[in-house]
């Protein structure tokens, strides 16, 4: 980063830490915080997608469509979290690579299936094996976001459907008295009024999945988990920068980094419920409606 940097072996002191912090392995850390909060930006409105869909499949009067809702939200929360996020991006991999290889290699002889090995054509698979780094990555971290959707879309799903029960009845049933049809009461009456309700549950899952994101260094994204592993680990003499054990230090950084991201999003949760409060039949809207009297 800077011109002094060029012999590492002639610094000390804070021109030394300087240059450390900012080599290239060092900017690969701090652009893998970006990647955690990319990810979060993803995954989170994208199971909400999921979550929602579900939700509303489990309501459905159509019982395949009920069955897939609640089979969907059942058997995602009975599966641990590491095992989902390990089979899902495989399976996913295997089976776009199976698919292609079927189209591309129709020709192909050989079994797909070689002991453990999973082998297909080199046209078919994804990335190519020319396509550069990036597109690499962005593949891993696209099927690591589809992963994280599915899980915890499963149990938005079960919030969302637990938070349309809670509003009440009758609110309904005054709609349809008014002439509603149940498509316009559930978008004008129902959804309107059920975030209210979900918001303890969406903000709890929030909150894990902010503690799920070092699952990536699973999947094989270089995380930040992956960078402080790796640049914390002593480093023999033939890094450019040696050093001792410094993990502790680079995981404390983490655990600032961690609490620092829940405590706003804690405060971020209770100005969204305070505004979610407004005008609605809780105790908060009471409490809300007491206070401007």
């Amino acid at each position: 980063m800077f011109s002094y940097c060029a012999d590492p072996s002639t610094l000390d002191g804070f021109s030394w830490l300087a240059c450390y912090l900012t080599n290239g392995k060092h900017m690969a850390f701090w652009a893998s915080f970006g990647t955690v909060m990319v990810l979060l930006l993803i995954t989170a409105p994208a199971a909400l997608v999921f979550g929602f869909g579900g939700a509303m499949a489990a309501r459905s009067h159509i019982a395949p469509l009920r069955w897939l809702g609640k089979g969907y939200t059942a058997m995602v929360r009975g599966i641990p979290d590491i095992a989902f996020f390990l089979f899902v991006p495989i399976a996913l991999d295997q089976g776009i690579e199976w698919l292609r290889h079927k189209a591309k290699c129709p020709d192909w002889e050989e079994p797909i299936r070689q002991g453990s090995d999973f082998v297909v054509c080199a046209a078919a698979k994804l990335p190519l094996s020319s396509s550069p780094q990036w597109v690499h990555e962005t593949y891993g971290f696209f099927l690591a976001v589809l992963a994280f959707a599915i899980v915890f879309g499963a149990f938005s799903a079960n919030v969302l459907f637990g938070a349309m029960r809670a509003v009440p009845h009758a609110q309904m049933e005054t709609a349809q008295a008014y002439g509603m049809t149940d498509r316009q009461a559930f978008w004008r009456i129902l959804v309107p009024q059920m975030w209210i309700y979900a918001l303890p549950g969406l903000g709890n899952l929030w909150m894990i999945l902010i503690k799920a994101t070092p699952l990536l260094f699973l999947l094989g994204v270089e995380d930040i988990v992956y960078w402080a592993r790796e640049l914390g680990g002593a480093k023999t003499s033939i890094y450019a920068y040696p050093h001792p054990d410094w993990r502790l230090y680079y995981f404390l950084g983490l655990l600032v980094f961690y609490l620092g991201l829940t405590r706003v999003s804690e405060v971020a949760l209770d100005r969204l419920s305070r505004r979610l409060s407004h005008g609605q039949a809780t105790m908060a809207g009471e409490a809300q409606r007491k206070a401007a009297a």
